[in-house]
């Protein structure tokens, strides 16, 4: 039954990410992605709020699986990023706060200029 529950949330948060971004780059048309900004900043939002919630009020696990893993999942794993960035600094491992910030920057986009590169390497070896 978690499989459905994590399924239908993240159909319902990748299909939310889709028609928020689209909208938005429609209104705010340019360079910067402010789709994806706003995905991700209402999405850290959404799941910051809902955990402070689901902290004072016990929900059933397939709830959590739902909102968490499922529709936030879908709809930003950025969301994920940030509230184990909070989690750590509210533990007082400020180091370790600090490193997974800058790990995940630094990574991601080490790793996408990699595999972009990578890739282009290959097709031109492919010619």
């Amino acid at each position: 039954m978690k499989v459905i529950y994590l399924l239908a949330g993240g159909a319902l948060g990748s299909f939310s990410r889709y028609y928020i971004s689209g909208i938005t780059h429609k209104v705010a048309s340019g360079i910067f992605p402010w789709g994806t900004l706003l995905v991700n900043v209402t999405g850290a939002f959404v799941i910051g709020l809902l955990w402070g919630i689901f902290e004072l009020k016990d929900l059933s696990p397939n709830i959590r699986i739902f909102v968490f893993v499922g529709f936030l999942g879908g709809y930003t794993t950025f969301s994920t990023f940030a509230l184990e960035t909070l989690n750590l600094l509210r533990d007082g491992n400020f180091k370790f706060a600090i490193l997974n910030v800058v790990m995940n920057n630094l990574l991601a986009l080490t790793f996408v200029f990699g595999g972009y590169f990578i890739a282009k390497g290959i097709l031109t070896l492919i010619k």
